[in-house]
């Protein structure tokens, strides 16, 4: 008898959907149709090898994404990057494959200075006890890292999630995908500059600020922490 499919497995058409979403998407944002036209919908189909219905579905979504429009008589055409969604993971994370981009990656910093302080404030108000739990095993994963006891992108990246999510603001909340994609680039430019690794006793200080229940104390914390990557990119710069 043959098995029922497990309803949780993604649907082949899905998967085909967005391995050409992903595929045209980094054209785009690479440059690949700076100089020429967008394909049309048959010439898509055909250059992926998929059905018409997949075709539009990705072409759909990456309009949505502020990559592509539509318009009568003119057909699909690729967006200034001015229209991109720079807030959807796909396309920062398409951004942040491109030619590394010290610009770029000034521009995200100054974007985590505006809004990590105030989440910082905010968990240190509102943060639950077993969001306190995951703050601290953030930290406690960065000081293992130190060692070679853990990852320090991927625990550098739970700290600062985990503080997002302790804020109490949904809308801070929801930033943790943004902000986890792009500290991968972050992270891994400012550890691999030699003798460059996570500052622990800086972000201690953030975490312990929080666990204190001092909003000022870890606004001004984190700032600190933050303003110390934007001082390192202008060195380079």
């Amino acid at each position: 008898m043959t098995a029922a499919p497990d309803p949780s497995s993604p649907r082949p058409g899905r998967n085909l959907t967005h391995a050409m979403l992903d595929s045209i998407g980094r054209a785009i944002v690479t440059g690949a149709y700076d100089d020429t036209a967008f394909p049309t919908e048959a010439q898509l189909t055909e250059q992926h090898r998929v059905s018409r219905s997949v075709t539009r579905e990705a072409v759909k979504m990456l309009t949505a994404k502020g990559l592509l429009s539509a318009r009568a008589r003119v057909g699909t055409v690729v967006q200034p990057s001015a229209s991109w969604n720079l807030f959807d993971t796909d396309v920062l994370r398409w951004l942040l494959e491109r030619t590394f981009s010290v610009e770029l990656l000034r521009h995200f910093t100054e974007l985590r200075l505006a809004i990590e302080p105030e989440a910082a404030a905010l968990a240190a108000r509102h943060a639950q006890a077993h969001q306190h739990d995951r703050i601290r095993d953030g930290l406690d994963r960065m000081k293992r890292a130190e060692t070679g006891g853990d990852d320090p992108l991927d625990a550098d990246i739970a700290f600062h999630v985990a503080i997002l999510q302790a804020s109490g603001n949904p809308f801070y909340a929801q930033l943790r995908e943004m902000v986890s994609t792009a500290l991968k680039t972050s992270i891994r430019f400012t550890n691999g500059i030699a003798g460059r690794s996570a500052n622990i006793r800086d972000h201690a200080a953030v975490c312990d600020a929080i666990s204190r229940g001092e909003p000022d104390a870890a606004r001004m914390a984190m700032r600190t922490l933050i303003q110390d990557v934007l001082d390192l990119i202008d060195t380079v710069d």
